[in-house]
């Protein structure tokens, strides 16, 4: 006999529900995505949690042969602890790097911690074997009294590239990946350590910096701000909040959640659109966040459009890219708007997904906004890899055959900066890697390690549906150090008529569905899947809840048994 379920005035059979279109929370647009297409054409989403699996059993084999392998060496220097620490290329066939080149010192925490957390993030635990979550504490860098994490482990390949202790998001953003690794080790030795010695320094530079964060980089040495010929990087409060509001939520100091809120203040506070590299998104989804769970007013609006919009003055244009350039929509990735005509990279498109995909937990008016621009980004990521991108707008393709299928070119431009590929036709798949180290880094340097390293970040969140072009994204993935929360999912559908996909449950257990968008359950007591219908260009944000939970409210959060499932609920809904 098939269940009826009677939500809001609607007969729901059996497993088959409606969401009531009528009841849909205002939906906030942004100008950036609006731009976008619909389905990005030609249209597919590749198995990214595949491609990030055999990305880490390819890179991290020793005994990988051909030319330019293996990716991976030991560096054995000790430096800041005296254990050994893998290094892993740049790019491919990078002549700073190696075990033979610069005592075998020249390896980048992009790199490492990059691989370290998408593999963690597609299920992989980076501590079997050789502990390559312990070896990251090398990028501690105790010995210079910093006592940070760093993008290099010692200051003598610091002429060498990757920024080190003179370009902020350089500095700021290895804090942000290892405590993104950190959520998922918590347990790994001396983890903890570092975790505090971290926030120590980020909170005492946020109360010299006294909400001025307009500098090219701060030394946590000497803790002073200082300028350069870079500019000024006023997004790395972004960088500061974020882990100070994380380890605000390890460890319970209320003083850095004081220093996180002081550096967003400093963040907002900005006239321009102070966007430098990858930060700017880490802003935004704190925004939303900290509004949700403290009761503040950040402008969220405005650090999405900073985020997006290519309005950023000193990286000029840095946003993210919509377009559709001779029949292939490029749509969503990140990087500069105007260099070229256009030039998206690879890892930027992939991290922009950590902060954006959670935030809509905490600002659920932005899901279909989200939603579409992750449609994009998922359909234009696969171009950065030769094996998708057809040959006739990629600089090497006959070199695809070194990257094993796992390693995709840096970028994509619109008007290729290679003066010998300039007569190749946009997009063009292609990489800086030869102009690092100009007349000496071989062409297929321009396959990047480091971005593709990145790919788990993807894998995690996206899963297709049996509807071509609703992907269901999880919303838990990389919304690291959150409060307890049950299985959520943002779904969007991109077509002019409502569409139907499959929410797959446990069979062993009765599952509530809630749908934050409309602030309502919609169904109850289900088992196995349940079929959603979602509205024309409408989003849906699904939570699980096991049956028969018990239903509080504090103030707009509405909860089950004593969880957070709607941050923004009322009283006014059905209860």
């Amino acid at each position: 006999m098939k269940r009826i379920y009677r939500i809001a005035g609607y007969c729901l059979f059996g497993v088959f529900f409606h969401l009531p279109a009528g009841a849909q929370i205002p939906a906030h647009h942004l100008s950036r995505v609006d731009e976008m297409a619909d389905l990005p054409q030609p249209f597919r989403i590749i198995d990214f949690r595949e491609l990030a699996l055999r990305f880490d059993r390819t890179v991290f084999d020793f005994k990988a042969t051909g030319q330019y392998w293996p990716l991976v060496w030991i560096d054995s220097s000790g430096r800041n602890f005296p254990q050994p620490v893998a290094g892993i290329y740049t790019a491919i066939g990078d002549v700073r790097q190696g075990p033979a080149n610069n005592k075998g010192m020249f390896h980048e925490a992009l790199a490492s911690m990059g691989s370290v957390l998408g593999a963690t993030l597609v299920g992989i635990d980076k501590r079997k074997g050789l502990n390559y979550v312990g070896m990251l504490k090398n990028y501690f860098n105790k010995e210079t009294g910093w006592d940070i994490m760093m993008n290099n482990t010692c200051p003598e390949v610091a002429l060498l590239g990757g920024g080190y202790g003179r370009d902020w998001w350089y500095d700021v953003y290895p804090n942000v990946l290892f405590y993104a690794i950190y959520n998922q080790y918590p347990d790994e030795p001396d983890f903890n350590t570092i975790a505090h010695q971290i926030a120590e320094k980020f909170c005492l530079a946020d109360s010299i910096l006294k909400g001025d964060y307009h500098y090219s980089f701060f030394n946590y040495g000497n803790m002073r701000p200082m300028k350069n010929s870079i500019c000024e990087q006023p997004d790395a409060a972004a960088g500061h909040a974020y882990v100070l509001y994380a380890a605000y939520k390890k460890f319970g100091d209320r003083r850095y959640l004081n220093a996180a809120l002081s550096a967003m203040n400093a963040l907002q506070s900005n006239k321009i659109n102070p966007t430098y590299e990858v930060l700017m998104p880490f802003g935004a989804y704190l925004a939303a966040r900290i509004n949700a769970e403290e009761g503040t007013r950040y402008d969220l609006n405005k650090m999405l459009e900073w985020s997006f919009d290519g309005t950023a003055v000193c990286r000029t244009g840095w946003g993210v890219l919509t377009g559709n350039w001779n029949g292939m929509d490029i749509s969503g990735i990140v990087g500069s708007t105007v260099d070229h005509g256009g030039y998206g990279f690879l890892m930027n498109t992939y991290d922009a997904a950590i902060p954006l995909i959670p935030m809509v937990r905490y600002d659920q008016s932005y899901a279909a906004a989200i939603g579409k621009w992750m449609l994009n980004a998922a359909n234009a990521a696969k171009l950065f890899y030769p094996q998708y991108m057809p040959a006739d707008h990629q600089t090497i393709p006959g070199r695809a055959s070194v990257t094993k299928g796992v390693i995709g070119y840096e970028g994509i431009i619109r008007n290729s900066s290679y003066k010998e590929y300039e007569d190749l036709k946009g997009p063009v798949a292609q990489g800086d890697g030869p102009l690092w180290v100009t007349g000496k880094n071989p062409d297929v340097s321009q396959f990047s390690v480091y971005g593709s390293a990145h790919v788990g970040i993807f894998g995690s969140i996206i899963r297709n549906t049996e509807a071509k072009g609703i992907l269901q994204l999880n919303l838990l993935s990389t919304d690291f150090f959150h409060d307890k929360a049950y299985p959520s999912y943002l779904y969007y559908n991109p077509y002019k008529i409502e569409k139907t996909v499959t929410i797959p449950l446990h069979p062993d257990s009765r599952t509530d569905l809630y749908n934050t968008v409309t602030g309502k359950f919609i169904a109850r007591d289900l088992r196995s899947s349940g079929k959603i219908k979602l509205p024309a260009r409408g989003a849906a944000i699904i939570i699980c809840i096991p049956s028969g939970g018990t239903q509080t409210y504090e103030g707009q959060k509405m909860l089950v048994n004593g969880i957070v499932v709607d941050y923004h609920s009322g009283r006014n809904h059905d209860h």
